[in-house]
């Protein structure tokens, strides 16, 4: 029996199928059709059959399914747009595959993973690659962690007879330990222990962190000193700005270089600009005295500046920065006072925080040589012997000053005269120990000179008594020192009773001071 004959059978069924003119819950039609065995075989008439019921149960999708299913044997390739979807979405699995092997070969066995989904490009109907798609958060099992927080009782062990285990326990305590590590700094390398159950002692755990910790302030060391000190040579960052502010505002024309390095700053040569002022001139020749901020030196000299009645009040042990400053302030202070008095000196042009701009003593770049390093004929040793004598009077006398470091490394030769430089841990004669400083001045002098054959040169005894006109009697050195010890205690306990003693000097005209 055809197909034509089974639907002339029944005329009356409808265009629809025969159950959906009937209830559902209704019973069974029981009338049965009699077919071929080609007919139920024949895979035309069952797809027919399927499209039928889909299009009943689902009508607004009948525009969809009116063709056949696309399959791998009848799919239409004629349609260019078809086969650009095709090769695309080929493309896409190829390309998802290349990054998640880029993921494996990356992470590895690392605890912390990266992952590529963001770039992925799996299309919504690409149901074989949903498959192999693996979740970009890190499932793997940390030896380390327990899998549910345990606690720790109140008795402090868990377990009963044998098998109890303490919270002193050597594997527990070991694996703690390895999971402490991940609390070190980032810079400190600690391994990866993923799959491996690492159990570390106490004695272990504890070297590693004291390491690590010791390891964290070397580098933070490090880094101040980079970042915020001046080193041979070279300057901060801070200290770089303030020199380009200076060149900007015409003050100086170009800075040329390092002449000098010592322990508390580093010189460098510049030629000078003009001056915002008219009443300011500015030598051609400049020397830029940058203080060192660090703290190693200073450390150990600030008895010249706690102890000074001009800083006294202004000292502060916990403001390491202003201490310096202060410095450099006590230097261009001195210097000023110099030069009012006529003694030979650099001419102060400007300060800033911890910069100083003075004259330069030389020429052409070139500085003027200490006087340990020139060779001077007798009559010149004469000459520069007497001066030295007189501007060390004058220090005392007129500047009411001590040199305090005064030596043949502290004084040029320039013009056939002596210069006298760095006087920033200069004090007055009022200071706790200002007469100690001045007879190791005359020591230091006396003795090089002595030994530069200047027959006129006086012992240190006597240059003491000739500078501060004390005219102190003693037969031998040690007495000499215990009259000044004395005679420092009677001015310190004078300066507490009656107040610090009146300077001759009311006002040292100063240059200006910019505190930026």
């Amino acid at each position: 029996m055809d197909p034509v004959g089974v639907a002339a059978a029944a005329p009356d069924a409808g265009p629809g199928p025969a159950w959906q003119s009937k209830c559902p819950w209704g019973a069974p039609n029981t009338t049965s059709m009699s077919c071929s065995l080609a007919d139920v075989m024949s895979e035309q008439l069952a797809k027919e059959l399927q499209l039928e019921e889909e299009n009943a149960a689902f009508p607004e999708v009948v525009a969809v399914a009116e063709g056949p299913f696309i399959t791998g044997e009848n799919i239409d390739t004629s349609s260019d747009l078809m086969l650009a979807q095709m090769l695309q979405m080929e493309f896409d699995r190829e390309y998802d595959a290349q990054l998640r092997h880029e993921e494996k070969k990356i992470n590895g066995d690392s605890k912390v993973s990266i992952s590529f989904e963001n770039y992925r490009k799996v299309h919504p109907y690409d149901s074989d690659s949903s498959e192999d798609e693996v979740d970009w958060q890190d499932t793997r099992h940390d030896p380390y962690r327990a899998d549910k927080p345990t606690t720790t009782p109140r008795k402090g062990f868990i377990g009963k007879g044998k098998d109890i285990t303490t919270k002193h326990d050597e594997v527990v305590c070991g694996r703690k330990n390895t999971a402490r590590m991940e609390n070190f700094a980032p810079e400190f390398q600690v391994g990866d222990g993923i799959g491996m159950d690492l159990k570390l002692s106490n004695q272990v755990f504890n070297a590693l962190k004291q390491h690590a910790y010791s390891e964290e302030r070397r580098s933070a060391r490090l880094h101040e000193k980079k970042e915020h000190s001046t080193a041979e040579k070279a300057v901060d960052p801070k200290t770089r700005l303030l020199l380009y502010k200076m060149v900007n505002a015409g003050m100086l024309e170009t800075i040329t270089g390092c002449i000098s390095t010592g322990k508390e700053s580093v010189v460098f040569h510049a030629y000078g600009g003009k001056s915002a002022t008219e009443d300011k001139v500015i030598p051609p020749e400049c020397a830029i005295k940058v203080f060192k901020t660090t703290l190693n030196e200073f450390k150990n000299r600030d008895k010249y500046i706690k102890d000074d009645y001009r800083f006294k009040d202004r000292f502060s042990k916990l403001n390491p920065r202003k201490i310096i400053r202060m410095w450099a302030e006590k230097e261009m202070h001195n210097l000023t006072r110099m030069q009012n008095a006529g003694i030979p000196c650099p001419q102060v042009v400007i300060l800033k925080k911890h910069v100083l701009v003075m004259s330069f003593i030389g020429q052409d770049q070139v500085p003027a040589p200490k006087l340990k390093d020139v060779t001077l004929s007798s009559e010149d040793m004469k000459k520069a012997y007497y001066q030295i004598l007189n501007m060390m009077q004058q220090l005392y006398k007129e500047c009411n000053l001590v040199h305090a470091d005064l030596s043949e490394y502290n004084m040029l030769w320039h013009d056939g005269k002596v210069w006298l430089i760095d006087v920033s841990q200069s004090v007055e004669p009022t200071h706790p120990h200002g007469l100690e400083f001045l007879f190791r001045d005359c020591r230091n002098v006396s003795q090089f000179f002595q030994k530069g054959g200047v027959a006129e040169a006086l012992n240190e005894r006597e240059l003491f008594n000739a500078v501060s006109g004390l005219n102190i009697a003693a037969d031998n050195e040690v007495d000499f020192q215990a009259e000044i010890e004395a005679l420092e205690k009677m001015n310190e306990d004078h300066v507490q009773n009656h107040g610090k003693k009146l300077s001759m000097f009311s006002s040292d005209g100063d240059p200006p001071i910019y505190d930026e």
